[in-house]
């Protein structure tokens, strides 16, 4: 606890951020003239100098450039307040060709109904429909995503990285700070209408209705008085069963530390960084039942800035079994500063555990440069530690320094 307190105590000493951003804010309708289409892109590269050690044996590893990682964004406005939306991983440490992430709508406003209640609800309100990201929680606005990393101070995503797309619908209520968001999902970023098993020679249909899940948003986002930002929100995300749930298992791009904890197997396998592509995360396992919750605080005062999140999750693996349970606890400051505040540093410490008393512990220090608001430079130390796993034995872990360059536009 003494060493929590002193590095939580140097974050908020040393450091935070800029503005941040969660949902889009409303389209005015009144601005459409015609068809708007937009293009974007996010790269990011990285150079990796980092150690691993553990009782089992490791590979070795060497400091240099990962592959680099690109993503291609194409929005368009179709109509007043209608807007569309669709990305493209160009390239990815798990899929080096192009393949699409998802692509879906945003309604703020239905003027083709020509009605003045139908007008004044969406006024409100919010539709999004379409195969697309999950509003579970708030981290997922500050995570890093292929080549989008401007928007995440760190380099590394949190250890249990909630993150998945899905065909989905969301609805969501916005009055004077306060927001209320419900969705329904297919629970899973893989739609099937049939599995086989070539261990049994078995077909199994996969019926939506059995398996659909659902994620829920409550909150308070506002700024209080002159400089001082606060919200708080509370997010749910249920899934009674499935037959690949992938709620921790959605990342299909991968993390950033590559060929960490990796054991000597001999095999081509050891050295892919496409094969075990989410290194130096650890997730659940549920991909039968899940019941996961996360609760998110968000403060900011000038130039210093505050997040929190506690997440709570439960369920079974793939062929049902006992539940258990997994909690992650994370906690970051961060501080910005410059003549235009173009500079930030900080800390975050993020730490997972379950109900067999296993654990992962982690330290981040940070600092950046926004060159332009388009172009970031970050460097980063990391230390994890894994605690009570038998794979790697008593003493395991890893440290070392991360430096990623990122455009976005």
């Amino acid at each position: 606890m003494k060493k929590l307190g002193l590095f939580m105590l140097t974050v908020l000493i040393s450091g935070a951020v800029f503005s941040q951003d969660f949902e889009a804010p409303q389209k005015d309708g009144e601005d459409f003239n015609k068809v708007d289409v937009r293009l974007g892109a996010d790269f990011s590269l990285q150079f990796q100098a980092l150690n691993h050690h553990a009782d089992s044996a490791l590979i070795p590893l060497g400091n240099g450039i990962n592959l680099p990682t690109a993503n291609l964004i194409v929005g368009a406005d179709l109509a007043p307040g209608i807007e569309v939306n669709l990305t493209t991983y160009l390239s990815s440490r798990h899929h080096v060709e192009a393949w699409v992430k998802g692509g879906y709508l945003i309604i703020d406003e239905m003027q083709f109904f020509n009605s003045e209640i139908v007008n004044k609800a969406m006024d409100k309100l919010t539709f999004k429909a379409g195969v697309m990201e999950l509003d579970y929680g708030d981290a997922h606005y500050r995570r890093s995503d292929n080549g989008n990393v401007i928007n995440n101070p760190f380099v590394g995503n949190y250890i249990m990285d909630a993150f998945t797309t899905a065909p989905a619908f969301e609805a969501m209520f916005r009055h004077e700070g306060l927001l209320v968001m419900a969705g329904v999902n297919t629970g899973s970023l893989k739609p099937a209408l049939v599995g086989y098993s070539g261990y049994t020679n078995d077909y199994t249909p996969y019926n939506i209705g059995d398996e659909l899940a659902y994620h829920f948003k409550a909150g308070y986002d506002k700024e209080l008085f002159t400089d001082f930002r606060l919200r708080a929100t509370l997010s749910a995300f249920l899934s009674n069963n499935h037959h690949f749930g992938s709620l921790y298992y959605g990342d299909r791009t991968g993390s950033r530390y590559y060929l960490i904890m990796n054991k000597q197997n001999f095999s081509s396998d050891d050295v892919d960084p496409s094969s075990g592509h989410m290194s130096g995360r650890w997730t659940p396992g549920f991909t039968d039942k899940n019941h996961a919750y996360m609760a998110n605080l968000f403060t900011k005062y000038k130039g210093i800035e505050l997040f929190a999140t506690y997440e709570t999750s439960s369920g079974t693996s793939a062929f049902g079994g006992s539940e258990y349970q997994f909690n992650q606890i994370a906690i970051e400051g961060l501080y910005r500063f410059g003549k235009d505040e173009q500079f930030f540093a900080g800390g975050r410490y993020n730490t997972v555990s379950n109900s067999d008393d296993m654990s992962v512990d982690r330290y981040q220090a940070i600092a950046g440069w926004y060159m332009t608001n388009n172009v970031k430079l970050k460097l980063e130390y990391v230390q994890q530690t894994y605690n009570n796993f038998s794979e790697y034995g008593s003493d395991a872990g890893f440290d070392g320094v991360m430096f990623e360059a990122a455009i976005s536009f």
